[in-house]
């Protein structure tokens, strides 16, 4: 890609996901993730209805009238995306690629975060860590890690979500709100999710194709594993390998739901052919 297609096509992503997260997400964003805690503002003078805790001693005696601390919520979090880049992202057969709405989502996240003064930055994996942008703030940031997710070419084809979260845990050690954004080919998460998610908020994105859930019926087709490279063919004319192939989707996707939920991780699902609006605004509501 051209410089010149790679700037209108971040520029593009940038007015429809900014609008997004400034009229629809910024409140929600805000109330679903809280910030560290209560930091002292000022010292006001006592009114009806304050609580006798908040009163400061040592103001009130010297100026011979009650007076309390007022405390603001620290407001400033740490974002990090943790974003797949496996082979089976570039997979999509509707509206859009797996990658494509993970960018938009990346984006969307990014400038909720910038609206917020929240810091943001990014772990890109595939079946090891391909690049990590330190968290920073402002608009140049979100910019520079969507434009990264629309030129990165990643070494590697497979999927180790386990390693993405080791490398996460030695790398950010101050507390941070994380979004696992995958398809989760993956399985293997179990006890890292949850030793991550007692040291971060953590919270799963699935983003995911119609195709992967229901086989077209489309005659013999000679399919391959984005990630493995290995080619077969399917009979996609036999219903019973239709059904079959439904049967295993419905079933990896539970397994992925019960260890999401046994590790206390919200999730989202999100589907290429479906808007993001929706399942985000959902899950951030539930937190609040």
């Amino acid at each position: 890609m051209d410089t010149k297609e790679l700037i209108k096509k971040v520029k593009r992503i940038e007015i429809k996901t900014k609008g997004l997260s400034t009229q629809i997400f910024s409140g929600e964003y805000h109330s679903a993730f809280k910030g560290r805690g209560m930091a002292f503002s000022e010292v006001r003078e006592y009114a009806n209805g304050d609580e006798i805790r908040t009163i400061d001693w040592n103001v009130t005696a010297r100026f011979n009238d009650p007076y309390v601390k007022v405390f603001e919520e620290e407001r400033e979090l740490t974002v990090i995306l943790l974003i797949d880049l496996s082979g089976s992202s570039d997979f999509g057969t509707l509206e859009k690629t797996k990658r494509e709405m993970i960018t938009e989502i990346a984006a969307v996240l990014g400038f909720s975060a910038m609206s917020n003064n929240d810091k943001i930055g990014a772990v890109f994996f595939t079946d090891k860590v391909e690049k990590f942008i330190s968290p920073g703030k402002g608009r140049s940031h979100v910019l520079r890690i969507v434009r990264e997710l629309i030129e990165f070419q990643p070494e590697h084809h497979g999927t180790n979500i386990k390693e993405a979260l080791r490398f996460f845990t030695n790398t950010v050690k101050k507390r941070s709100i994380a979004f696992l954004i995958s398809d989760f080919d993956d399985h293997g998460f179990d006890d890292s999710i949850k030793i991550v998610n007692r040291k971060h908020d953590l919270i799963a994105l699935r983003v995911h194709d119609k195709a992967e859930k229901e086989l077209p019926k489309l005659g013999f087709l000679k399919i391959e594993d984005p990630e493995t490279k290995k080619w077969k063919w399917v009979n996609t004319f036999s219903s019973n390998v239709r059904q079959k192939y439904a049967d295993a989707y419905v079933r990896r996707e539970n397994e992925i739901l019960e260890k999401l939920r046994k590790s206390g991780v919200d999730s989202a699902n999100i589907a290429t052919n479906e808007s993001y609006v929706k399942p985000l605004m959902q899950l951030f509501k539930k937190r609040v």
